[in-house]
């Protein structure tokens, strides 16, 4: 008998938004200047199925670390809707989002400030019982979870400042581990750290996925590592998605113009390959978040644009799982293609 769980959405947003309105200033009062907005999040929509791993890649700046916080409800949504296990969660209040918090945790992108200098290890990896009042025979034992990140017992006695950045990494791991989540979000788990050090969290993220039954929303800059831990990709631009589907489709083929551009940003170590390979180079810079152009928010920088890209495209499915917001996409979109509500 098939799990209907496993092909129902764990995480879906629709229409999320997260505006950051400017504070008034006199100036701007004296000229009778409504403050500006920061659009962090601009309209996303995603569904992230029980049991995968997403990976939510973009430029710095684009809205990837306030769409994962923004799910968890640790940033807050301006507009749109959050659904968890089939659960509307968008308007919960502090108590009800309280008794949710043990299921869906943040892997902090900078592992030293995320950990409390004055505590050692072994008081880290306990507090989230004492906040949640886990009782004792439903807790880890500290042995355990350092066990799962592959860290020595001996590691429990020590202070965060005597970490390295790849032990610190793997200690707040654990500590998002001790609650027993179904739904984790791993903001840059991997920055910082050299190929080996980075290999080793992807390898050990991936093996605990399979053991614990865990979901990843994975937040990344870097295309490189992609291929080998995601699922399904998903590429962010100015707080849009631009285009998401199964990764080794999207990597092999891309859809939007943009991804292509990351893609060819990537330096190619063949130097026959580099020599044949036509290189799509992206002109200006990405624009500012509190001035965003009007329609596509790609289309100053894209190429392919002409005057139907000053109106906002919708993501339109392009067939095999994978969805662009494009009106010229690289590939042939199917006749039968519908926009994503």
């Amino acid at each position: 008998m098939i799990d209907e769980r496993v092909s129902q959405p764990l995480f879906s947003v629709r229409d999320l938004r997260t505006y950051y309105v400017d504070r008034s200033r006199w100036l701007d009062r004296l000229r009778h200047r409504r403050p500006g907005a920061v659009r962090a999040i601009d309209g996303v929509s995603l569904d992230i199925v029980r049991g995968e791993i997403v990976c939510l890649v973009g430029e710095s700046g684009c809205g990837k670390t306030t769409l994962g916080k923004a799910m968890l409800r640790l940033a807050p949504a301006t507009a749109g809707t959050i659904i968890f296990d089939g659960r509307d969660i968008t308007g919960l209040g502090r108590s009800a989002m309280r008794a949710l918090r043990p299921r869906m945790q943040m892997i902090a992108q900078d592992p030293h400030g995320s950990l409390s200098p004055r505590l050692q290890v072994r008081q880290l990896l306990t507090e989230p019982y004492r906040i949640h009042g886990v009782p004792r025979e439903a807790q880890y034992s500290v042995g355990q979870l350092l066990e799962m990140v592959e860290l020595p017992a001996a590691m429990s006695q020590k202070y965060p400042h005597e970490l390295s950045g790849g032990q610190a990494r793997r200690v707040g791991i654990a500590r998002a581990l001790a609650l027993r989540p179904d739904f984790i979000v791993a903001d840059e788990p991997t920055s910082g750290l050299d190929v080996s050090g980075a290999s080793k969290i992807l390898g050990l993220l991936r093996s605990l996925r399979a053991e614990h039954d865990l979901t990843f929303l994975f937040i990344t800059h870097n295309l490189r590592i992609v291929d080998y831990i995601a699922n399904t990709l998903a590429v962010m631009y100015l707080g849009r998605i631009a285009e998401s589907g199964p990764a080794d489709l999207v990597l092999d083929n891309p859809g939007h113009p943009y991804t292509r551009a990351l893609l060819d940003s990537l330096s190619e170590p063949d130097p026959h390959r580099r020599r044949e390979r036509r290189r799509l180079l992206l002109p200006g810079e990405i624009p500012s978040p509190r001035n965003p152009p009007d329609g596509c928010s790609f289309h100053p920088r894209c190429r392919r644009a002409d005057e139907v890209c000053g109106t906002r495209p919708e993501l339109v499915s392009m067939g095999a799982g994978r969805q662009a917001a494009c009106y010229h996409p690289l590939v042939e979109r199917p006749v039968d293609s519908d926009v994503t509500a």
